[in-house]
């Protein structure tokens, strides 16, 4: 109970082992003689998902932790920036449009500007009235000027990258700069101690390989935690109905055409549409409920939507690729000396980007809380299990709430999805409270909660959500608000006159390259 905790074994590769990897060995030192010994044992058999291709602002502080060049993600990954989502047709299907921004909205920590915006709500949007970043998703415009350090920004962002490349970029990091340990072979066997815990794994080559901690990457087969400890596994279908996804790639129309820097999530009659630019292409795919829609008819509302971009010919003609899910977790992430990272863990629909980010978040909190020995475990294995157990709920909620507030009765699809019986308690409870008051500080609960008040306050509003507040603002709250008003007018203008398109920075970065911090 009282050994040292050193060595821990990542089963599985892509983004989810190698981000674990990477954060773990960044953190600890990976001296075998003294230190941390990190060895990620992936098959050559199981190539990534990689569809996945857009994360938090999360992703810069971890790329930076890691030691990586932005400049050196940027073009090795084929990776553009993401200033966030933006959500079209989702509220009445009359090609209408809203954003939910990175960025909080203009002096968040201070002043709640919704209920000052409120008056107005017919004049101007929300995000465009508390935020400059949908004005620049709308002139196509990048978060920052080629003489922005690497990692910093005038306008808070992600990425979208190419899942495929990234996974390569993290091992060759991992192995060459951080002593990750790499072996390619196939895992045949699981082995307990007498105590229950993972005394080490089988592999087909390397025979046996013996760990302190076990982190599970294998994706949606979770061999450590689903197959081997039986950990029962939390379904949403009922809550969040898409179950399917097609997914392409498709070239821009032209070598030089824009870069959006906003994830476009299209409503559909059975879900919705993902439209991410990256440099070199267009990453598209139509996530929906099986329950609802056909494969067949699937395929084509995806058809139809590349038809204007592609041509009819190329788009009858590319290929598309299917894939299944079951959206929900893990009942537990942590079991005994076996925790659970990624797709292991769970998936739902990669609305709002949450996989990586998840995987994010489980990484650090591994790293920062890693225990010193078998004892220690059990206590952070318990806060880990609490923390994302809430941040699931969390995500669901969140998610949820994009369709609950919809308009549209065009299918059985939105006429179900919106019906009360659908919606989790926790959310409904919100929804009561949010009817008289704007979400703020204390609808975040826990601190470094999954999404900030501000991110439902986006949704909301975005989506024709009207709050009737019951207190009377004072006079002096209404003259600090106006002040902040005027002070976003000033700040996005200024943005507006000063920074590049996607395409030109993406362009000046491969010739110059981003300035070192």
């Amino acid at each position: 109970m009282h050994k040292p905790l050193r060595k821990i074994v990542i089963v599985g590769g892509g983004s989810a082992g190698w981000l674990t990897a990477g954060l773990i060995a960044a953190e600890h030192s990976t001296d075998p003689q003294s230190g941390i010994e990190v060895t990620l044992i992936e098959s050559a058999d199981i190539p990534p998902i990689g569809v996945g291709e857009g994360t938090w602002p999360t992703m810069r502080s971890t790329l930076k932790k890691m030691g990586i060049s932005e400049t050196d993600f940027l073009l090795e990954c084929d990776a553009s920036f993401k200033q966030g989502s933006k959500f079209l047709d989702w509220h009445t299907n009359t090609n209408e449009h809203y954003y939910h921004p990175f960025t909080l909205p203009y002096g968040f920590n201070d002043t709640n500007l919704a209920p000052f915006w409120q008056p107005f709500r017919d004049e101007i949007s929300f995000a465009d009235a508390v935020s400059a970043q949908s004005h620049l998703g709308e002139h196509g415009l990048a978060p920052k000027q080629i003489s922005t350090a690497e990692y910093d920004f005038n306008a808070n962002y992600g990425y979208h990258l190419d899942a495929g490349k990234f996974a390569i970029l993290l091992q060759k990091h991992c192995t060459k700069k951080l002593a990750v340990k790499h072996i390619i072979d196939h895992v045949t066997q699981v082995n307990n101690s007498e105590t229950g815990d993972i005394a080490s794994i089988t592999t087909k080559n390397h025979g046996d390989i013996s760990g302190d901690l076990f982190i599970d990457c294998t994706g949606t087969s979770s061999i450590l935690l689903a197959k081997h400890y039986k950990i029962p596994f939390v379904s949403t279908k009922g809550i969040l109905f898409n179950d399917s996804a097609l997914a392409l790639h498709m070239p821009h129309e032209s070598p030089d055409s824009p870069i959006a820097s906003f994830t476009c999530s299209t409503a559909q009659t059975a879900g919705w549409i993902w439209d991410i630019a990256l440099p070199s292409r267009r990453g598209v795919g139509y996530t929906y409920s099986s329950t609802h829609i056909t494969d067949d008819d699937a395929k084509k509302e995806l058809r139809d939507y590349i038809t204007p971009i592609m041509g009819d010919t190329a788009a009858q003609s590319v290929k598309i690729r299917k894939i299944d899910f079951s959206p929900g977790y893990r009942e537990k992430f942590w079991h005994k000396n076996c925790v659970a990272v990624g797709l292991s863990a769970g998936f739902v629909e990669p609305l709002e980007a949450t996989a990586l980010a998840l995987v994010e978040l489980s990484a650090k909190m591994i790293s920062e809380q890693l225990p010193a020995d078998r004892q220690a475990m059990d206590l952070v294995a318990k806060r880990f299990n609490a923390k994302f157990l809430h941040r699931w709920l969390n995500v669901i909620d969140f998610l949820k709430l994009h369709y609950v507030l919809s308009q549209r009765n065009d299918s059985d699809y939105w006429r179900e999805i919106k019906d009360d019986k659908s919606i989790p308690d926790s959310l409904r409870e919100q929804l009561l409270l949010w009817k008289t008051q704007t979400p703020y500080h204390y609808d975040a609960i826990h601190a470094e909660e999954m999404f900030p008040s501000a991110s439902f306050q986006y949704i909301l509003y975005g989506m024709g959500f009207i709050t009737q507040e019951r207190n009377k603002k004072r006079v002096d709250g209404s003259k600090k608000a106006q002040m902040l008003f005027g002070e976003n007018i000033k700040h996005t203008k200024q943005l507006l006159s000063s920074l590049p398109s996607n395409r030109e920075l993406i362009n000046k970065i491969k010739q110059y390259g981003l300035p070192k911090i």
